[in-house]
């Protein structure tokens, strides 16, 4: 045995793979938390006597904050240690959602659902860089990102299943009592399992506030313009002025990025052509996946009748397509082939879904129409979101996983806010007009309206499905190379962990 391989061996943490269960199960609880709420809701405004008007924000409130301060989250885990921001982060969130599972009044559900967002923005760049940086063996991490990425595309459609479950047979606040177990259980397993990995206080670098401020505060503009833009419309005054203050913002930031000598998002991190390349695709690929999940959901249960809970395992052909495509296909292939041949395939299967779906009537039957359309949709979900997670973390030094995390998990809240206000808006203008002149009264006329709105809508996610494979093909150009160690950067992980400093600080 060489002296190199004997180093590598020791370096390799044994409990790596129970550490990727703790990672997995607090990025699972994330995900499916941005959904399991949903279906719980009439429920809950009915116990809490929430009005119509600001019933949506038991959904805006998470992805506000959480979506709003992911930057600041990924660079303080940075700073601080991903260790300790994930430890901290789920014990946050427990205590937030049972804030939220005890609410008397509304304020008190959406002040819970705004704090499990904002340690939610710590914990998801924690979880994604301490998975970088536990696997950097190019097979191993195939496989982790592999898993990670299947409850990543997977997660939402598992939550509409756990929030049916939990609505019909125990209450709605169970949507929330659940993550207490799972948070405080995976918290202490992370105290045992991950390695250490905090920076000493005095080598700490600066943190970068003014950028925090004008970053956050951008994403934050645009999350809220967006989510406004479902009940107001895209001309309203206040979703424009949102939409173009956050642009603003976000431009100014980088405009302060490159001359600050400890930037909160290193540019050099998003000016890679894999990096940018991989999360444009998540990001657009989520604004399909989110429309989908909207009217497929409305479909069930306003058209068809489903049950809650028939609604939600409606949707696991979906979850399993995804997970077999993510640990099955893409993890298998992503050290062989170029990411690009695996995540446009996929961008193109979740595009022919849609274009299946687009053909949807009234009486369709679920297993001629919706099924083909789930499992194309999963199938290529999964091609999609294992590699470009991965991607997310290539090459970048250990002490700015956190920022890159941070960039990816971005993309994904953006696109899932952006999704659900566009393609929502869309399909209630289009059915609106479908109804000009018809009986509204007849309750078959409405749901062919309805569904009318619905086809042309999934017809627009296809096209931003298509236009995202294009983009794609031409910004992603990595190859795997023979024992590249995807992620560790210049050094190793446990190198990193053991200097305990970034190379900024002496």
């Amino acid at each position: 045995m060489s002296l190199q391989h004997a180093q590598d061996e020791e370096t390799v943490d044994p409990r790596r793979w129970w550490a990727l269960a703790v990672i997995a199960i607090a990025q699972l609880m994330i995900v499916l938390d941005a959904t399991i709420v949903n279906i719980a809701l009439p429920s809950a405004q009915k116990a809490l006597g929430i009005s119509d008007a600001n019933r949506q924000w038991v959904i805006t409130a998470y992805t506000l904050a959480f979506g709003g301060l992911l930057l600041l989250g990924g660079r303080i885990g940075d700073l601080y240690g991903r260790k300790r921001t994930f430890t901290v982060g789920l014990i946050g969130f427990a205590l937030a959602s049972a804030i939220g599972g005890f609410a008397t009044e509304p304020w008190m559900l959406f002040g819970a659902r705004a704090l499990q967002g904002a340690f939610g923005a710590v914990l998801a760049p924690s979880a994604l860089s301490l998975l970088s940086n536990t696997f950097s063996d190019p097979r191993e991490r195939a496989t982790a990102f592999g898993i990670f990425g299947a409850l990543a595309g997977g997660g939402a459609a598992i939550g509409l299943i756990m929030g049916g479950l939990l609505t019909e047979y125990l209450n709605w606040r169970w949507c929330l009592f659940v993550n207490i177990p799972i948070a405080l259980g995976a918290a202490v397993a992370a105290f045992y399992l991950l390695k250490r990995d905090h920076i000493e206080k005095g080598r700490r670098i600066r943190l970068d506030l003014p950028g925090a401020v004008l970053g956050c505060g951008g994403l934050l503009a645009i999350v809220f313009g967006t989510s406004e833009a479902v009940s107001r419309g895209w001309g309203d005054w206040l979703v424009l002025t949102c939409l173009i203050g956050g642009a603003v913002l976000l431009l100014v930031f980088v405009l302060f990025e490159r001359r600050t000598t400890h930037p909160l998002l290193p540019l050099h991190i998003i000016a890679d052509r894999n990096r940018g390349g991989g999360a444009i695709a998540v990001g657009l690929a989520v604004i399909g996946m989110f429309g989908l999940f909207l009217f497929l959901t409305y479909y069930m249960q306003v058209v068809k009748g489903y049950s809650p809970i028939m609604a939600g395992v409606s949707f696991l052909p979906m979850t399993a397509a995804i997970v077999i495509s993510a640990t099955g296909i893409a993890a298998r292939l992503m050290t062989r082939v170029p990411t690009r041949t695996l995540v446009v395939p996929g961008l193109l299967l979740a595009a022919g879904g849609m274009a299946w779906l687009t053909q949807m009537k009234v009486d369709s039957p679920y297993v001629g129409m919706v099924l083909p359309a789930e499992i194309l949709l999963g199938l290529g979900m999964g091609l999609v979101f294992m590699p470009s997670m991965s991607l997310a973390t290539l090459g970048v030094a250990p002490h700015e996983t956190g920022a890159a995390s941070a960039i990816i998990n971005s993309a994904q809240q953006v696109g899932g806010s952006i999704g659900t206000a566009l393609l929502n808006t869309i399909a209630a203008s289009v059915t609106a007009s479908w109804l000009v002149g018809r009986d509204a009264a007849d309750p078959l006329v409405v749901n062919e309206g309805a569904v009318h709105g619905y086809a042309v809508a999934t017809t627009v996610a296809m096209g931003i499905l298509l236009a995202a494979s294009v983009i794609a093909f031409f910004m992603i150009d990595h190859r795997p190379a023979p024992g590249e160690a995807a992620g560790a950067g210049a050094e190793t992980p446990s190198r990193a962990a053991a200097a305990g400093a970034s190379p900024e600080t002496p």
